[in-house]
Order: structure tokens, then sequence, then C-alpha cells
């Protein structure tokens, strides 16, 4: 399996607002090949990716040992608008989803839940970034945040 990262999910690495030491969470991370190329540029920061697929959170662990063992990657499979943050998790500081059918508009009422967990799993001044700008789009979460439950 190829650990190179494309061209197109490396502009989209290089355009988010990435500064030593912030958390990240990465939604519908496949076989993990952003989730190391962020986790390589977070410094002391920490990413978590998750994902749906239990085969895709599989090759995403083998594929990332190295980045694993630092200590500021980790995957977990979940679905986004399953996703809740462990008891003593920290908050996110922004979150990424490139090409997350939950967040496409075809599925109304899974993707109000999947932003009301999104918000709840960011800080206050947390963003969300999707696929589809140029590279980037931010998604705002004001009206999802009046309903989070911090």
């Amino acid at each position: 399996m190829s650990t190179k990262i494309s061209n197109r999910l490396l502009d989209i690495v290089n355009a988010l607002p990435i500064k030593e030491g912030i958390r990240v969470l990465e939604i519908g991370c496949g076989p993990g090949v952003m989730a190391r190329e962020i986790s390589r540029q977070l410094g002391n920061g920490y990413i978590l990716a998750i994902d749906r697929s239990a085969k895709a959170i599989q090759q995403a662990i083998t594929a990332s040992h190295k980045e694993i063992e630092t200590g500021k990657l980790s995957f977990r499979q979940v679905a986004v608008e399953e996703f809740e943050l462990e008891p003593e998790e920290e908050l996110y500081d922004i979150a990424i989803a490139v090409r997350v059918g939950a967040l496409d508009g075809r599925h109304p009422k899974l993707e109000t839940q999947s932003l009301l967990n999104i918000a709840n799993s960011l800080t206050k001044k947390g963003k969300l970034f999707i696929d589809g700008g140029n590279p980037l789009k931010e998604i705002q979460l004001d009206e999802y945040r009046k309903n989070a439950s911090h």
C-alpha cells in the first residue's frame, strides 16, 4: 500500500491552519495518509483520525506505527454521526473532513447530527474544514454550537 500523499491531499493539509501544539480531528480518514502527514506537521500537537470502516482503520493503524508511537496520532473506528469525545478527552482546535458522505448534503439528518457532534468536540474557536473549496472551505458551526452540550 502506497504511503505517498497525493498532491490534492497535500494541498488540503498545507491549507489547514496548523500551528504548534494544536489538536486536530480528521473525519473519514480512510487508510490514514492525510492523518500521517498532519501528524508530522503538528510539533507537539495531536491528531485523532476517525472512520466508520473497520478495514480502513486497520489499514491506517498498520501503515502508521511510527506516527502512533510518537503519541501524536491515534485512530478510532466510529461514524461521525455517532462520534463523541471520550471522558477526559480534550476539545479539538480544528476538524477536517474530505469526501465525507455525512457532510456532503445528501443525508440531511445525518449531516445535522454529525455537525452537532463536531461542534461538541471543538473548542469555542474551533473550525471545521471540508474539501470543495480552493482547496478547502470552512463550515460555520455557530448554529450547532448553540445546541452544543458544553
